[in-house]
């Protein structure tokens, strides 16, 4: 055959190999670990610490959202900050302009099933406006449970950094072996504090950043007892043993308590999911004698009403057994 059609095929599969490897090494640079991580650290940075105006700019025009010009008007968002440290505190990689879209791009989707298959405009109206709600509802479970596991975490911590600082490591090699060798996500939490003090932060700014980032009560006194000690001195490692003890007491007066308020909350879940149970079986049973209710107007002002009621009822039973230590 041809030697020319050998060297065209050669050709060809060279240039796809270099196609495929470009392609590659173009996704590895944007959604990579490497790039997952390096963004990871930006946005605590950004979210969570003290920097210049113009270095936060900076930083935000990354993380509020791919397009540049979405960026510009997040930016013009009141508060817009406070959601993105919502987010981060969430562990989640989302940014806020996927979060903004996800909760714009599901209600036209309830609102065309609910005119496909002619529901009543109020509902769903309201069922399109819950919809829209749920992106936020899952950020906020996402983030009440990170932070749990956070406050969980930091007897551990203290006394990690408290056997530390016996054993003659500086507390900066604490902090860095806690970011090391501990388990997330408080470690990734410390990794950021080490990774500022060695950009040049201060210890108490770093660690005002980590108090900042984790909204937790305890880990400001952890905070303020660290910046207290490296101000007028004495010995840490007690400290942070006393603050140990304290929180490990307040844990087990908590469990106490919440054990003794797990009835109330059984109550609540049975008194607010009843309505829904008989609804059900009486639909199984008879579905024309619930009919009326979505067929006539007074129907539809009692689901509406009922709605309510069962609503305000579940949310007062909630504040009711909810109990701080």
């Amino acid at each position: 055959m041809n030697p020319i059609f050998y060297a065209s095929i050669i050709l060809l599969f060279v240039a796809v190999v270099l196609a495929t490897g470009t392609v590659y090494e173009y996704w590895n640079s944007r959604h990579g670990p490497v790039a997952r991580r390096v963004e990871s650290r930006i946005r605590a940075v950004s979210a969570g610490g003290h920097v210049n105006k113009e270095r936060l700019s900076i930083l935000k025009s990354r993380m509020m959202a791919e397009s540049e010009l979405f960026t510009r008007v997040l930016l013009k968002i009141p508060r817009v900050h406070a959601l993105d440290l919502f987010l981060q505190q969430s562990g989640l990689s989302w940014s806020v302009g996927r979060l903004v879209g996800v909760c714009a791009v599901l209600p036209p989707f309830v609102l065309i099933i609910g005119a496909s298959l002619a529901l009543p405009w109020h509902l769903t109206a309201g069922a399109a406006a819950l919809t829209a709600l749920l992106p936020i509802v899952y950020v906020q479970r996402r983030r009440n449970k990170r932070i749990r596991q956070l406050e969980r975490q930091l007897p551990d911590v203290c006394d990690m950094l408290s056997r530390a600082l016996r054993s003659g490591h500086a507390f900066t090699g604490a902090i860095d072996m806690v970011g090391t060798e501990f388990a997330e996500p408080m470690s990734g939490e410390f990794r950021i504090v080490f990774d500022e003090i060695n950009y040049g932060v201060s210890i108490s700014e770093a660690l005002t950043n980590l108090a900042t980032r984790v909204p937790i009560r305890d880990l400001r006194y952890f905070v303020i007892a660290v910046v207290i000690q490296r101000e007028t001195g004495g010995n840490l490692a007690e400290v942070l043993d006393g603050i140990t003890a304290m929180v490990r007491n307040r844990f087990k007066l908590f469990d106490k308590i919440r054990v003794l308020a797990a009835e109330g909350k059984l109550s609540a879940w049975v008194l607010g999911l009843l309505p829904f149970g008989i609804g059900a079986a009486m639909l199984v049973v008879n579905p024309e004698f619930l009919s009326i209710l979505w067929q006539d107007p007074a129907g539809m002002k009692m689901v509406t009403v009922a709605a309510a009621g069962i609503l305000s009822g579940v949310l007062w039973m909630r504040r009711i057994v909810r109990i701080r230590v």
